[in-house]
């Protein structure tokens, strides 16, 4: 396990040191024990930096170990990012969350519903109304994943070449095939995870006029200094590219995409939901700038009341995910908690029965890492590992928080 440097001494900023070190030794156990081949943990608070404890090797079949410039597949910890991109535009005034979708992506101007039948033969209704951006960016417009397995529209998904991991095509062209499918719900009646965000960044793209990737890197990524996040990895960069491992019952985590090989260093469609890598450092940036309310070194990506609102429960009725939300992973893991506008929020903690904030807000990715940012407390951590699914030791996201809070002295 390894020790890097870090900003301030944890005391300096009413941190428990010897405490706080109970978590770099929990994060390195998931190597130790074998259930994941790398970890790598940052803590800052007030946006320095007290804790970078990384475990374990990147590349597993080539021994290398991992760094502190270690490139990871963020996958669904995307999403936050390409959030923050649509709500430039709300304030830039050529967007608004009430707006249909339809009005910049005329594909999806007559949303159906799933009400009975089977993927094979299903039957369909109109939408009651149509698809928003706010519905999208809450993950509340009807839309799903070809990862889940809860729906037959799930499985039309799968048939329609809508794969989580497939990387062939357009933006243009994916969204223009899931336009046509059927939606779980009617919009604003439910939470599904989806690739609403997916959506989100043609909407980007179109209203841009330029790639989507473009927009992300003069919008957000240059802005806060993120120079190792894209949604392709150069030649230069290659040797730095973790390798990204599958769970298997019984034996070590199985290759699924080596780094030296990596699908990643093809072009593909620029999923604003899930495409980009990044390393530690760059999203410890990320969650600086939302923690400062939009502004990191005098750079400012958007205001401090449309942080608030992205981290405040945006669900129907301002219910809670257990209440409205289709079960991501075990019952009960997101009871206390809402969803904003890109982010989970912690509502209520006691109903949850976790050590958290309320107001937090926070996200993961398909290979099990996480994030979240603790305006309460000025924490955020970021933790980054290689292991499919996420669902496979999806309580550490709660266990990694406790870790953190219980670090905490003033």
């Amino acid at each position: 396990m390894g020790i890097l440097p870090v900003d301030v001494h944890p005391s300096e900023v009413g941190l428990d040191a010897d405490r706080l070190q109970r978590l770099a030794d929990f994060a390195g156990a998931f190597v130790e024990d074998g259930h994941m081949v790398g970890t790598d943990v940052l803590v800052a608070r007030h946006g320095r930096v007290v804790l970078r404890s990384t475990a374990g090797l990147a590349d597993r079949e080539n021994a290398v170990a991992v760094a502190d410039d270690t490139l990871w597949r963020i996958f669904s910890m995307t999403k936050p990012i390409t959030s923050v991109a649509v709500m430039q535009l709300v304030e830039e005034g050529r967007l608004r969350l009430r707006d249909p979708v339809a009005g910049v992506l005329p594909e999806f101007a007559a949303p159906q519903v799933f009400v009975g039948g089977t993927a094979d033969s299903p039957e369909v209704v109109p939408a009651d109304r149509p698809i928003t951006i706010a519905d999208l960016l809450s993950h509340t417009s009807g839309l799903s994943y070809s990862i889940l397995d809860q729906h037959p529209v799930d499985e039309i998904y799968r048939r329609a070449g809508l794969a989580a991991m497939e990387r062939g095509g357009t933006l243009a062209d994916t969204i223009s095939r899931l336009a046509v499918l059927p939606l779980r719900h009617h919009p604003a009646t439910r939470w599904s995870y989806s690739m609403a965000t997916d959506v989100l960044g043609r909407v980007v793209e179109v209203l841009d006029d330029r790639p989507f990737a473009d927009c992300l890197v003069d919008r957000i990524l240059e802005p806060l200094g993120m120079d190792d996040t894209s949604f392709l990895v150069p030649d230069e960069r290659v040797g730095r590219l973790s390798s990204c491992y599958g769970f298997a019952p019984g034996s070590e985590p199985a290759l699924l995409d080596a780094g030296p090989t990596s699908a990643y260093r093809e072009p593909s469609w620029q999923s604003g939901g899930g495409g980009l890598v990044s390393t530690t450092g760059d999203y410890h940036r990320f969650c600086s700038a939302l923690l400062r309310g939009g502004e990191l070194d005098g750079v400012r990506i958007l205001g401090p009341r449309t942080v608030r609102s992205m981290m405040s429960n945006h669900l129907p009725g301002g219910a809670h995910l257990d209440q409205v939300g289709d079960p991501l992973y075990t019952p009960g893991f997101f009871a206390g908690c809402g969803f904003g506008l890109g982010f989970a929020t912690v509502e209520d903690p006691s109903v949850g029965r976790i050590l958290a904030s309320r107001g937090e807000a926070s996200w993961g990715g398909m290979a099990s890492t996480a994030f979240w940012v603790d305006p309460t407390e000025g924490i955020h951590a970021v933790f980054m590992t290689q292991l499919v699914p996420s669902g496979t030791h999806v309580s550490l996201r709660w266990d990694l928080r406790a870790l953190v809070n219980q670090a905490i002295l003033d």
